[in-house]
Order: C-alpha cells, then sequence, then structure tokens
C-alpha cells in the first residue's frame, strides 16, 4: 500500500509545497518525469504555532553557514551538534552548552518548530519612507477622489514613518514639506534624465553617508547626517541640509502641511491640442523620486507609491508619442516589432530597478486609466524590487481605494501580549533570501518577484530555471502572500547510488526590515526522501502534489514568454503534458480506451487545459498592460490562489439544496440557477434566464417569495466573503444570462456546447471554435498510448 501524502501539511507548517515529495536519486531519472523539482515558498507565510520572534542571533555551522535546525543531530555529552547540511561538526557557544538537555531544549531545536525567526540584534535603521508620487495630469473629479484616497492612507501609517510628496505632469514637483511658511516646490523638467548626483544639487541636500553604496541590508547607516559639508549653492548662496527634516518628514510633524499640499493640488496646467496627448513625464518623476531617496535613506527601507492616470508621453520612459495619430502599442505591434519605444523604456526601467535594488526600495504602482499606462514597461521595475501593481478604471473604485487600504495592513497581535509585533506594518523592506541544500542536488533559479545577487557556488546550477546563477536573490518588499518558486536539479549519478536511509535537506534564510527598522531572519529547514529503484517509479508517483506542479510549470510558462513565441510555449506544455501521461499512465500500448490516469495525476490535464486557455497565454481580450499585470500577480501568488487563476472556481445557488460546487463547463449553466464565478481578478453573480426575469418582475419584494430573495441574497454574502481577503481587490461584475456582461463568465466555461453541437438543450452554446476538455482529452489519450 503506497503512503497517501498530505501535501497541504508542509504548507501549514512552513509555507511550502513541492511538486514532488520524493525525488529520484539519479540526475537520469529526475528528468524522466517530466515535470520539474521545484517547490513553491512563502517566506512571511503567518504560521500558526509557530514561536514568537527569537531575541537573539542564530547559531550558524562553521563550515556552509547553515543555522541550527531540528534536524542537526546533536550530542549533549560533549555539546556538540552535527549539520545535516554539509556534516560538519560544531561546538555549542557556552550558554547553550551551559543549558541544553534532552529535557531542555532552545526553540529552534525543539522538532516541531522547523520555522522560527530570530529578530537580529544588530542596530536598527531608522523608520521606513514613503514617497507619494503623484500624476496631475487627470480630471478635477478624479483628482478630489485620488486626494481623498492619499489623505485616508497618511492615517494608516506609522507615526514615525517618514512621508514625502512628489507631483509630475509635464514637470515634475519635489515638494518641502519642511517648509511652513507657504507651499514650496522644486521643479524639474520632465524630458531631462537626473543623476542623483544633480538632484542633490539641485534640491541642495546633503547626501547620507554612504548614499548609494552597494552592500548588506545591515549595513545601512541609521538615518542621514546633519551639517553642511558639500559647500555654498546657486540658491542664495544657503548651505546644504539633510533631506529629512525638508523633503521627508516624519508623518506625526507633516500631516498638516501635506494635507495643505494636497488640497491645494490642481491639474495639470500645461496647454495641450485636442489632437494630442497630454505632457505627463513618469519616467522622470521616478528616476527624481529614487534618487531622492538614494541620497536621503539609503538601504534604510522605503516605498515609492505612484499614482497615474495615463501613459508616459515625455522624457525617458514615455511608450507613447504625444501625437494621438499613433496609438499605443498592442500584441500585434510587440509580435511584429513595430512599437519603436517599448525597448528604450524597458532599458530605462530595467536600469532604474538596479538603483532601487541597491537602495531597499520598493517601487508600487497603482494605475487607474481607462487606457494603457506602461504597466507592461514598469512591471520589471515593480516585480524586481517587490512591489504591487493596481489596475483599475478609475481612482473612485473599490478595486483602488481598498486594495491601497490593504496594503498597509498591520500584523495580529500575538497570542500573550507579547510586544514583539505589536501593531506593525506586515510590509517588509529590503528582503533577501538564500538557499542552502545537500550535496546531491543543485539549485538552477527562481521564478517570482525577485533578481539575482549574483552569488555563486557549487551548489549553484549551470543550467538556469528563471533566475538563474545564484543562491541569494533579492526580494525587497515581502508580505505574507509573497510566494517564490525554486527550481533544482539532482546531480547525482546512477554510478553512486544512494543508501536507502539518506534524507535530503534545504533552509531557506530570509532576512528583510521590518516597519520598526529591527531586521529580522526567518529559517525554514525541510527534509524529503530519495527512492533509488529505476525498474519501481510508484513511490515517485504517489508523492507527487499536481496542484503544486500545475503552478510551477504556469510560472515556468510565463517566465519563457517573455524570450520565446506562445506558441512554442503552448509546444512545450503540449509535450510534457503527453511525456508525463506516456510515463504514469496505465494502458495498453495503441489502445487509448485502455488509457487511465492514477487519482494523484487525475486533474493535471484538466490544469493544462485551462492553462493554455488562460489570460496568461492568451493575448485575446486583453492589452498587453492588462496581461502584463495578471502575470506579475501569477508569479506573486501562493498555490490555492495561483490554482483559481487558473482554473476559476464555480458554485451554483437553486432551490434544489444548498450551494454547491458545479463543472466549469457551459452545462452548468442553467435558466433557474444562481452562478458565484471567482476568476481572482473578477468576482461575478451570474443569474440565468428564469431567475433574471423573476427578478425583473420584482418578486424578491414580495413577502411571500422570501425564500427568493435569500435565493438572489446569498451569493452576493459569498461574493462579499472572497472579496473581503483578498490583494487586490477583485472587480464584482453582477449579470443576467444573454446580457453583454454574461462574457466575463461564458469565456471562462469549458465550451462543451457550441453552436456546432448537435444538442445543446443542456446548458448553454458557446459561439467559438475552441477545442472543448473533451475532444482536448481524446487527443491526449490518442497520442500517450502510441508506441
Amino acid at each position: 500500500m503506497q503512503q497517501q501524502w498530505d501535501f497541504h501539511g508542509p504548507e501549514q507548517r512552513d509555507g511550502i509545497r513541492n511538486s514532488w515529495n520524493t525525488w529520484p536519486s539519479s540526475r537520469i531519472e529526475a528528468t524522466r518525469i517530466v515535470v520539474p523539482l521545484g517547490c513553491l515558498y512563502s517566506p512571511l507565510k503567518r504560521i500558526e504555532n509557530m514561536p514568537g520572534s527569537l531575541a537573539y542571533d542564530p547559531i550558524r555551522c562553521n563550515g556552509c553557514t547553515a543555522v541550527l535546525n531540528p534536524y542537526v543531530q546533536v550530542d549533549f555529552r560533549t555539546k556538540l551538534w552535527t549539520c545535516p547540511f554539509c556534516t560538519g561538526r560544531n561546538h555549542f557557544p557556552p550558554h547553550y552548552a551551559e543549558n541544553i538537555s534532552e529535557a531542555s531544549l532552545p526553540a529552534e531545536l525543539i522538532p516541531q518548530f522547523t520555522t522560527v525567526e530570530y529578530e537580529l540584534q544588530s542596530q536598527p535603521v531608522g523608520p521606513p519612507a514613503f514617497m507619494f508620487v503623484v500624476d496631475t495630469c487627470i480630471d478635477e473629479d478624479e483628482l478630489t477622489h485620488l486626494r481623498d484616497a492619499l489623505q485616508q492612507t497618511l492615517n494608516l501609517l506609522p507615526e514615525d514613518a517618514l512621508v514625502g510628496l512628489i507631483t509630475f505632469g509635464t514637470l515634475v514637483h519635489v515638494h518641502e514639506l519642511g517648509f511652513s511658511d507657504c507651499p514650496k516646490s522644486y521643479v524639474f523638467r520632465g524630458e531631462k534624465e537626473y543623476t542623483p548626483q544633480k538632484v542633490q544639487d539641485m534640491l541642495g541636500i546633503t547626501p547620507a553617508r554612504g548614499g548609494g553604496a552597494q552592500g548588506q541590508q545591515q549595513g545601512g547607516p541609521g538615518g542621514p547626517i546633519g551639517g553642511g559639508g558639500g559647500g555654498p549653492m546657486g540658491m542664495g548662496g544657503a548651505g546644504r541640509q539633510p533631506a529629512v527634516g525638508r523633503f521627508l518628514m516624519p508623518v506625526g510633524e507633516c500631516t498638516f502641511a501635506l494635507e495643505q499640499v494636497l488640497e491645494d493640488l490642481q491639474k495639470d496646467p500645461w496647454p495641450c491640442q485636442p489632437d494630442e496627448r497630454v505632457q505627463r513625464c513618469t519616467g522622470t518623476a521616478l528616476n527624481v523620486a529614487i534618487g531622492l531617496l538614494e541620497s536621503s535613506v539609503p538601504r534604510q527601507g522605503s516605498r515609492i507609491m505612484t499614482f497615474i492616470a495615463g501613459p508616459p508621453t515625455v522624457g525617458k520612459g514615455a511608450i507613447v508619442s504625444r501625437s494621438k495619430k499613433e496609438n499605443i502599442r498592442s500584441h500585434t505591434d510587440l509580435a511584429k516589432n513595430q512599437a519603436p519605444m517599448y525597448k528604450p523604456a524597458l532599458e530605462f526601467y530595467t536600469a532604474l530597478s538596479e538603483k532601487a535594488i541597491a537602495n531597499s526600495i520598493v517601487v508600487d504602482v497603482f494605475a487607474c486609466s481607462l487606457d494603457q499606462v506602461g504597466t507592461l514597461e514598469l512591471k520589471g521595475l515593480v516585480s524586481r524590487s517587490g512591489g504591487l501593481i493596481v489596475l483599475a478604471d478609475k481612482f473612485d473604485q473599490s478595486v483602488f481605494r481598498e486594495s491601497l487600504r490593504r496594503a498597509f495592513e498591520r500584523l495580529p497581535d500575538p497570542p500573550g501580549g507579547a510586544p514583539s509585533g505589536s501593531n506593525q506594518l506586515q510590509m517588509g523592506f529590503g528582503g533577501q533570501i538564500e538557499v542552502l541544500h545537500s550535496r546531491e542536488f543543485k539549485i538552477t533559479g527562481a521564478i517570482g518577484p525577485c533578481a539575482s545577487l549574483k552569488k555563486a557556488g557549487p551548489g549553484v546550477s549551470e543550467n538556469e530555471m528563471g533566475v538563474g546563477g545564484t543562491s541569494l536573490w533579492y526580494l525587497g518588499g515581502v508580505d505574507p502572500a509573497t510566494t517564490i518558486a525554486f527550481f533544482f536539479e539532482v546531480t547525482n549519478t546512477n554510478a553512486t547510488p544512494l543508501p536507502a536511509h539518506k534524507r535530503r535537506f534545504m533552509q531557506f534564510l530570509t532576512t528583510y526590515q521590518a516597519s520598526n527598522g529591527r531586521f529580522h531572519l526567518r529559517v525554514t529547514t525541510v527534509c524529503g526522501g530519495w527512492h533509488s529503484d529505476p525498474a519501481d517509479h510508484a513511490p515517485i508517483a504517489a508523492s507527487f502534489d499536481q496542484e503544486a506542479a500545475t503552478v510551477l510549470m504556469a510560472r515556468l510558462a510565463v517566465h519563457r514568454c517573455l524570450t520565446e513565441d506562445i506558441a512554442d510555449v503552448q509546444r512545450w506544455l503540449d509535450r510534457s503534458l503527453i511525456r508525463l501521461a506516456a510515463k504514469f499512465a496505465n494502458y495498453r500500448k495503441d489502445d487509448a480506451a485502455s488509457f487511465r490516469l492514477p487519482q494523484e495525476f487525475s486533474i493535471y490535464p484538466q490544469f493544462m487545459f485551462h492553462l493554455r486557455r488562460s489570460k496568461f497565454l492568451q493575448s485575446f481580450n486583453s492589452s498587453p498592460d492588462e496581461q502584463a499585470v495578471y502575470r506579475h500577480i501569477l508569479t506573486r501568488e501562493n498555490t490555492t490562489n495561483s490554482l483559481i487563476m487558473l482554473q476559476p472556481s464555480l458554485l451554483s445557488y437553486s432551490f434544489h439544496g444548498p450551494p454547491q460546487p458545479v463543472l466549469l463547463d457551459a452545462t452548468s449553466v442553467r435558466p433557474d440557477t444562481i452562478l458565484l464565478l471567482d476568476t481572482f481578478f473578477h468576482v461575478i453573480v451570474f443569474h440565468g434566464e428564469t431567475i433574471a426575469a423573476w427578478k425583473q418582475q420584482g418578486y424578491q419584494h414580495q413577502e411571500e417569495h422570501v425564500n427568493f430573495r435569500n435565493l438572489l441574497e446569498a451569493p452576493q454574502n459569498d461574493a462579499q466573503m472572497i472579496m473581503n481577503n483578498r490583494f487586490p481587490v477583485p472587480r464584482y461584475i453582477v449579470c443576467d444570462q444573454h446580457k453583454s456582461e454574461a462574457r466575463f463568465l461564458l469565456a471562462m466555461l469549458n465550451p462543451s456546447v457550441t453552436h456546432n453541437s448537435a444538442d445543446s438543450a443542456a446548458g448553454q452554446a458557446i459561439f467559438t471554435d475552441d477545442v472543448s476538455l473533451r475532444v482536448f482529452m481524446e487527443h491526449l489519450m490518442k497520442l500517450a498510448v502510441q508506441s
């Protein structure tokens, strides 16, 4: 009898899901199982029953720098411990050696605490800084809503957090909040590029000590240094002053001044011809913001929150010219290389991301526009710095307002009222993650909101998947939802079989700065088994987690789309699925009717079917900007949320019984039911034809039809529950069968009934030439059993 694997246990305990939980012990066998060996890890996942932050520095192995963990072998007599990664023997420090015994263990050695968090005892850096970069090329109504949202946001920031304001349109205005006599701002031209040195000169600020230097976060300064080094300026000969106190102020001290500036904000005054787009210098504004933070709070943890209402049209980073005769780049333009401004803009924002990484700056984009705004080009900067992207139509939509509020959620107070995490923001800054592992395999790369810190070593593979060639990545902004995919390859050969009791170990070390300025280190150590018999692959098959494997393959597919044609990526997915089915299914050669997939693989082909049709790989009906945002969110969310994006969940409500999950299929559409579809980005309540007619006649307002009223309200209440726990907030759509907005639901369904079907009595016919899941599975069976 094969072992039944619990895939959710490790996720609850350590925030980790593996594609395969038992690994083949040789390189050749590992390539034959098709789906790569990988895992999805959420570094800051909230874990129940985890001990509170340990207020001391970790004990590390002298050989490989692994941190003390429950898998080490402890010799209580000699007070030595043996590292499971490099088998090196280490002495416990005196304060451990005196107190340690089998009955008295420190938290990091207790078997159930495979994940622990340390509050490092290094000197804390200053509080985080928030720079609001606001687009003023918008209508007065929109500006009013945006101003209102920003004023509410000030109340969500910690009292000691630093805050600054930059507004931009044709010109960039850096507001001096510390000047109390009257509103005062420094102006930068929108079409010019400014170096950090030039920004310092024009603002007359003293650079903070160590500003702009590369290096580890722990070396961060404790804030800018006062004093006037730098000599007289061209501004009345005044000496230079630090930026903190002028352009960056603690929230508690500048709320009134900042609200006054926001109240006085006007729409960009520069004239614009009817056949021209407004002059919007988004790239220059971001460049100046990064230059200012780099000069004032380098590596202290800061966030640039950018609010955009349209495409950048002037200066570096512009994506379209001002003339409305020229359209913004489409999928076709990008495929045919007819978007001349795309590559220069991409290079500019990638160069900005390097500066942001060097100075622990996170860049967020909140874009509210019916037009494209350039998130395709900005995605690299946001993703590599660990930022967020929220896309909405208007600044008064809950998608924008509620998402902005949720970005500032606080950590829940720990049980027992311990003050360690009390009332801190859940966002972390300047995150880094390092992966240590056993010698029998190597790491090939990571996919997610991360950037390589180029730490090579013997455990790093030459073959790259995603961001490879390193065992240390920069995460930047991290929160409990951030999830990174890691990929591995077995390097052990058949010539050196592994002993039966041999285990493999991995350790994830995540360092980040909390919002109180202290550095934390979260350590997760996991172990797994090897399987050495190439003739019997049943133990490996039984350990297959089809949900985690689907999400890993989806991330790989999205990553490959950056450099390959989408048709090639789909062919790769198809070939991988056929090879996997041929390897693990039970069948007789050339007999498709005998094809049976084991339970562990049963839903995997269905997931692949929906992945091929998804908006991550299909460009139909979404702009390049929208697709870039969807891909960004897919590569940072956990397994459960990613699966909802790939295969949305569908619930049916009727008078026949309680709500029940139904197939994502055209046959599930019935006139007397209400459907609730959750695609992660949209939550859709869909009324069947009969229900919609009753609703139109107002039966729900009559007392004798109270059951009908309850039926209408049930999916709306459930939709509200879904939306309450999600970031970014999904768009909520209520629609009726045969009405225009029903397209949001129909586009997601498996087209088992089409305009060509003979029997279209069951369900709603969908007008499409796409193949249905049944046809897809028939082809898969036929190709998998071919000899």
